[in-house]
């Protein structure tokens, strides 16, 4: 069910402010954007594909950022639906990463599922995938 225009701006908002993290490198935005719940679930490819909680997931990011001298999140497609509380959204996307002086464009496919508590949307799921 595709989202109404207040929910899909709110979700987009989080997303951009997901995108914020990657060129800031903020770790409190990062758990801003994030349920803090012991369950929420990020998906990366790599050999550790899966991260729990939000003290893994934050782990993951600060590892990446030590590997990089910058990286940004470019959304270039995106579509948002919801149900109630739930949101998801389907999103195409490049990393930009520059690490070790050379700069590198990754196409992305990425999901997230968001929830509703009060006013304030948070991700409780994401699955990044390159493509």
């Amino acid at each position: 069910m595709r989202a109404d225009s207040t929910t899909e701006a709110a979700v987009e908002a989080v997303l951009d402010r997901l995108a914020r993290v990657y060129v800031e490198r903020d770790v409190e935005l990062l758990r801003a954007v994030f349920a803090a719940d012991p369950d929420v679930v990020m998906f990366s490819p790599g050999a550790k594909a899966r991260f729990v909680g939000i003290s893994e997931i934050e782990a993951k990011a600060v590892g990446d950022w030590s590997t990089s001298e910058s990286a940004s999140l470019a959304y270039r497609r995106r579509s948002v639906s919801a149900a109630g509380a739930v949101a998801w959204a389907a999103v195409d996307a490049d990393f930009t990463v520059n690490a070790d002086g050379e700069e590198r464009t990754l196409p992305a496919h990425i999901t997230f599922v968001l929830e509703r508590r009060g006013d304030e949307w948070s991700i409780v799921h994401a699955h990044y995938s390159f493509a």
